[in-house]
């Protein structure tokens, strides 16, 4: 099986331009227009860190999310915590027959025009059970979202579940993810270098 990477981890916010002066003022890392995407009903600013980011994700259509599974997801999750996570692969054809999943192709366009375009896997399952991340491949000749700013990586992915439950999803666990007890949920986000306390939350963040 074709190594999986972690890509990104989702935090729902209810203001988009809100959220990200908040992460700046509160844990030092900046963010990036993203943009809306078509048929979801959402739209995300980016955290570039490195080979990862973070997505900031709203709603920006409340009928066309409310027809998408995607949509659906981001509208039911609680505002400013993590809501999901997703693995990077490239062999996701391989990895969705392993798992019997459907294959679902997306795009959106960046601010500078250029079209970002991915296809994804699990995300139905990744929106009911938290703990599991979806899997994403980004489409030839698109651009990292992670790449652009040099942040300061993720350091850690903390979550709570069952560890025996994602390791067969995934086949294992990828570098830097940590699985606590508890009810299935993203925790926190360790970002590396900072001395702030980990991102569990963009309501109260701690001071710099």
């Amino acid at each position: 099986m074709s190594a999986l990477e972690l890509d990104h981890v989702l935090i729902a916010v209810t203001d988009l331009d809100e959220a990200g002066r908040t992460i700046e003022a509160g844990f030092g890392v900046r963010s990036v227009a993203g943009g809306r995407h078509p048929g979801f009903g959402t739209a995300n600013r980016i955290v570039p860190l490195g080979s990862a980011y973070l997505e900031l994700v709203a709603v920006a259509d409340p009928v066309e999310a409310a027809a998408s599974v995607f949509g659906r997801w981001v509208a039911g999750a609680e505002a400013g915590r993590p809501m999901g996570w997703a693995v990077r692969t490239d062999d996701l054809d391989g990895v969705a027959r392993r798992l019997g999943l459907a294959v679902s192709p997306g795009s959106r366009a960046a601010p500078d025009g250029r079209l970002l375009a991915w296809r994804t896997a699990g995300l139905e399952r990744a929106a009911a059970e938290p703990l599991l991340p979806f899997f994403i491949e980004w489409g030839a000749g698109t651009p990292h979202p992670g790449g652009g700013l040099d942040g300061p990586g993720i350091e850690r992915l903390v979550l709570t579940g069952a560890q025996g439950r994602l390791e067969e999803w995934l086949g294992g666990l990828p570098d830097g993810v940590e699985v606590r007890p508890g009810p299935p949920a993203v925790s926190a986000i360790v970002l590396a270098g900072r001395a702030t306390q980990p991102i569990g939350c963009l309501e109260n963040p701690p001071a710099p």
